[in-house]
């Protein structure tokens, strides 16, 4: 039917389909020349009138330049618009308008900064053309008309699933009640124009490709209302905030982008997080009164999984949380009142009491390093409180000769772990770490005072809170009467005695005692001293510490409360540069061709096991460093070295017991003969080293290395290296050099279904080695990772080294095995990688994993080969087989057996990879799965038949999953292989979050990329 009017009054001979919509028709037309187009039956009541001002605003839009709105296509005769019988026996209004390219917004999981950012711009360039846009239809009553919100969740909300819809319910309930409170008072005052009325996530088209940051069209003008000027950019940001990890901060991007094309007034940006909610409070009771109307139409539910998982996280945000932050991103003061108070406290000066019996204007104190970085603490969370963290706390104050002790305002921290509104801080999104007030360490018991006149305005015990326990919070005021407020956290229960809210307090009067810590939720006994601006509505819930991506919001709302307490600056350190300063010395100083991992680096401060901190405090899964193998700063491993260079440390000229174990240990990990050890500092020293000894045994020179190999960073490893001396600035291999196929068994020349890939791989290196002896040439070793992991974390197919062993040795070569990136459990199978193989090679070389990153690094061979290279010329390593490195390495092994790391390995390995595999078989980018316990490798692909590389979605895949705060790499010759060689210490958590994260960037993937 839809064909046949678009013949019969459009002369337009179209294949029809139909559209989704509301109320309406719409029906997809698509002709024999490709041209498409939307044919648009509008619902039987729809008023003419309105019909007419869609159009007229689409014709007044394209006038004004704004080319994103569909034209319209008259019919045959000229007509906008053509009246058709429908089968409902009603008659209905049909019109035409062109189909603009794009999707729509809803379907661009991956959301980059740039796209919410020209979001936001269009948006306002369409508040900008529609601001002298008017039409006598625009002005009416429409539900979805902002404007009505309030009353639409009144009206309906009693229509939700209260069993279904519990969450939900509450969430509203908790948006509505700050609404009333906060937003509809001042509604009267804001901007009114006309308004597109519905810009959710299906009526906004952006461009298709991954990095199309393009807008490319507003559909749907059919909820035009003369409403709130305001009310398009809070209903896209609504829905933007659909489906994010962080909705506060990408509706804060397209706020300020429309802010710059559009300026807000005040009272927009405070009424706008509360419109945002509204919005989806009235989406989620407007899709309840449909359900119920037309169970039929699955449309109208196609917003409402998404609405119901976000409402409850934005009704955690107070709304003047959301207007801070607003106002942030729009640069200007985030809270607006904030700057008075700052001026009045800055000139008070010396005019405030002491708030301790110390005043520290003039008495000395101890400015303490609590920072992520700092020796005070660690990167276990459990020697962070109570009953490890006061003496390290008092014992620097001792040392320093003070009795006060200061904890930086604004500085990152890693002590905390309570969530932050509601917001669960192991679940892998952004962790709260910025300190926002000051901390004044004293003994328990130590009086606290009033600084200024002021009132109790509310006080908890707050037993249950990490942040403060029992609390007092006080109400003061500007000479000009701006209000602001005092918090006094961690204090003595029995300061809470007597207190009533309202009671006056004046300059000086004792408020409090600074609790001990079984009554302050377990902290060393100190003051949290907090100046707020605005107390959210929190009271005594504020929390004392915030979110990095936020530290400029809550400095607004927390100044520094040093303007109280009067500590000279000098006394305190100068901050870090910041992270553009990092990088621009960076710059300067080092070689610019020491790559930096990820479109965003990481500025790392500390690591703990499994884990990296940045500088801002944020943690990271760290499933990429393999060198530190039984993970970041092991504590047993850390004491170790500490122990022994508190005692020793020197070169190997002198007999030591540690060198003897240590060698002994390691070579009882092999199989025989290998049992004689060379100890140095590097991977690219052990396998330089591995060379001599392979000729000094042969007499020959000459080596066979795999395809994509890369050894080490020395001249001589280069020119051995194909994955350098091949590469972009290499020079080739050198005459010495002969390079076989990297036996890669997924898209190399033999493939895993051929039983035979092992010994046909081999066979070429039989043949170099044949053509060398013709030439009067013989090998002196062939050199392999027994798992090539730049070569894209390759499994070597069976027999294929048992039989490239064979050749070498009937040629009486040697058989190097590179286990720098294999070796001690790593495989879960075996210590040793080779071991899977059933090979024994005649030279071991490991590398930093056997110090857990300490520079250390081995070479274990055969005595008969050892006595070969002791040919008159002495080797020394200045530090190889130092004691502080031998007492590592020790630990190493020690925490190896002692943790059964290599069984955990297995276990672990066994969960990540099936889990990986599942995706494999729900992503077709995912062509292949590949590993063995922690060494795992993920080959994306365009298509598994042709299986061509594809080295940009490997990159999308890293760079967002380290955005989600899991860091992997790329690898390979194609740089298409996502590698995955985490810490020892990863466990099943770990892994499960790595497939899940994995699993929504994967679905990120645009198909256009």
């Amino acid at each position: 039917r839809a064909a046949s009017l678009a013949r019969e009054h459009w002369r337009l001979d179209a294949i029809a389909s139909p559209l989704a919509s509301e109320r309406d028709q719409n029906f997809l037309l698509e002709t024999r020349a490709g041209e498409r187009f939307v044919l648009k039956i509008a619902n039987a009541v729809e008023e003419p009138a309105m019909i007419d001002a869609q159009q007229r605003a689409m014709d007044h839009l394209a006038r004004r330049g704004l080319s994103l709105t569909p034209r319209v296509v008259p019919a045959g005769e000229g007509a906008k618009t053509v009246t058709v019988d429908g089968a409902d026996g009603m008659q209905h209004l049909a019109w035409m308008v062109t189909l603009l390219d794009g999707v729509p917004f809803a379907t661009r999981q991956h959301r980059p900064a740039e796209l919410l950012e020209t979001l936001g711009r269009t948006i306002g360039s369409l508040s900008i053309a529609l601001a002298d846009f008017d039409h006598p239809a625009i002005h009416r009553d429409l539900y979805w008309d902002l404007a009505n919100g309030r009353r639409v969740v009144a009206d309906d909300a009693s229509l939700l699933d209260a069993a279904g819809d519990r969450d939900l319910i509450s969430a509203i309930g908790t948006i509505v009640a700050r609404f009333d409170e906060r937003v509809a008072p001042t509604l009267s005052s804001l901007r009114k124009s006309a308004v597109h009325g519905d810009l959710n996530d299906y009526n906004v088209l952006v461009g298709r490709g991954a990095r199309d940051a393009r807008v490319s069209g507003i559909v749907d003008f059919g909820d035009m209302v003369h409403g709130y000027t305001v009310a398009d950019l809070a209903i896209a940001a609504a829905y933007v905030a659909l489906g994010t990890a962080n909705p506060l901060a990408d509706m804060a991007r397209v706020v300020a982008s429309y802010y710059a094309a559009f300026p807000l007034d005040e009272r927009e940006l405070g009424a706008l997080f509360g419109l945002i909610a509204l919005r989806l409070c009235a989406s989620a009771c407007v899709a309840a009164r449909q359900r119920r109307e037309r169970p039929d139409n699955a449309y109208l539910d196609i917003s409402q999984a998404a609405i119901r998982r976000t409402l409850p996280a934005l009704a955690r945000i107070p709304f003047g949380l959301g207007e801070a932050v607003f106002r942030d991103a729009c640069g200007l003061e985030p809270h607006a009142a904030s700057a008075r108070v700052r001026s009045w406290l800055s000139t008070r000066g010396a005019q405030f009491a002491p708030v301790l019996d110390a005043d520290l204007r003039a008495e000395r104190c101890a400015v303490l390093d609590l920072s992520v970085a700092s020796a005070l603490i660690t990167g276990d969370a459990r020697d962070n409180s109570e009953p490890a963290l006061t003496p390290r706390i008092f014992g620097a104050m001792r040392e320093a000769g003070v009795r006060v002790g200061v904890g930086r305002y604004d500085e990152p921290r890693l002590l905390y772990t309570a969530p932050f509104f509601g917001a669960d801080p192991d679940s892998g999104g952004e962790r709260r770490t910025i300190h926002i007030g000051l901390d004044l360490f004293v003994d328990a018991g130590s009086a606290i005072y009033a600084p200024t006149d002021g009132v109790v305005h509310a006080f908890a015990d707050n037993h249950a809170d990490q942040d403060y326990g029992p609390v007092i919070i006080l109400r003061h005021a500007t000479d000009d009467g701006t209000p602001f407020f005092t918090l006094y956290g961690h204090l003595s229960r029995a300061s809470l005695d007597g207190l009533a809210v309202g009671a006056t307090v004046k300059r000086g009067d004792l408020i409090a005692i600074v609790g001990k810590p079984d009554e302050n939720v377990g902290w060393t006994p100190h003051l949290h001293l907090q100046i707020i601006t605005d107390l959210l509505e929190l009271g005594t819930d504020f929390p004392g510490v915030a979110r990095a991506s936020e530290r400029a919001v809550w400095r607004s709302l927390c100044p520094d409360p040093n303007m109280i307490v009067g500590i000279p600056a000098d006394r305190f350190p100068p901050p870090p540069p910041a992270k553009a300063e990092n990088m621009a010395a960076r710059g300067r100083r080092i070689g610019h061709n020491l790559s930096i991992a990820y479109d965003e680096p990481v500025r790392v401060a500390r690591g703990w096991l499994q884990f990296l901190f940045d500088d801002a405090g944020r943690r990271y899964l760290d499933a990429y460093n393999n060198v530190p193998h039984v993970g970041h700063c092991h504590p047993r491993v850390v004491a170790a070295g500490q122990a022994q260079m508190s005692v020793l440390n020197t070169n190997t000229r002198y007999l030591s017991d540690l060198l003897n174990e240590y060698a002994g240990r390691l070579a009882a990990t092999l199989p025989a003969p290998l049992e004689v050890c060379y100890l140095v500092n590097s991977a690219s020293e052990a396998n330089e080293l591995a060379l001599r000894l392979s000729r000094a045994h042969t007499g020959r020179r000459d080596m066979v290395v795999l395809d994509a190999a890369y050894h080490g960073n020395t001249t001589t490893l280069i020119d051995l290296s194909p994955y350098k001396h091949a590469g972009r600035g290499g020079c080739g291999a050198p005459d010495w050099v002969h390079v076989a196929p990297l036996p890669d068994d997924y898209r190399g020349a033999y493939r895993r279904d051929d039983p035979e890939a092992g010994p046909k791989y081999a066979a070429h290196v039989e043949r170099i080695i044949l053509a060398l002896e013709e030439r009067g040439r013989g090998v002196a070793a062939f050199i392999a990772e027994t798992c090539p992991s730049v070569g894209g974390q390759i499994m070597l197919p069976p027999r294929y080294l048992a039989e490239v062993y064979r050749h070498v040795r009937a040629a009486g070569a040697l058989c190097i095995a590179d286990e720098v990136q294999t070796g001690l459990g790593r495989m879960g199978t075996h210590c040793w990688a080779f071991e899977t193989h059933d090979v024994v090679p005649d030279i071991v070389v490991m590398g930093k994993p056997i110090g857990n990153g300490h520079p250390m690094a081995a070479v274990v061979t055969t005595a008969e080969i050892a006595a070969s290279f002791d040919n008159g010329m002495e080797f020394f390593s200045t530090f190889g087989g130092n004691h502080v490195s031998c007492a590592i390495g020790l630990a190493v092994l020690d925490v190896l057996r002692d943790e059964a790391l290599q069984a955990h390995a297995l276990r672990v390995g066994e969960r990540l990879l099936e889990g990986l595999r599942e995706l494999a078989r729900r992503f077709d980018v995912i062509g292949d799965v590949r590993g063995s316990g922690l060494f795992i490798g993920v080959e994306l692909v365009r298509d598994r038949d042709s299986r061509e590389p594809v080295a940009a979605q490997a990159s999308f895949v890293v760079n967002r999953m380290r955005d989600a705060g899991i860091l992997l790499g790329t690898d390979g010759p194609h740089h298409n292989v996502i590698k995955i060689r985490p810490p020892m210490p990863f466990d099943d958590g770990n892994a499960d979050r790595l497939v899940v994260t994995m699993s929504s960037v994967l679905g990120m993937l645009p198909a256009h990329m």
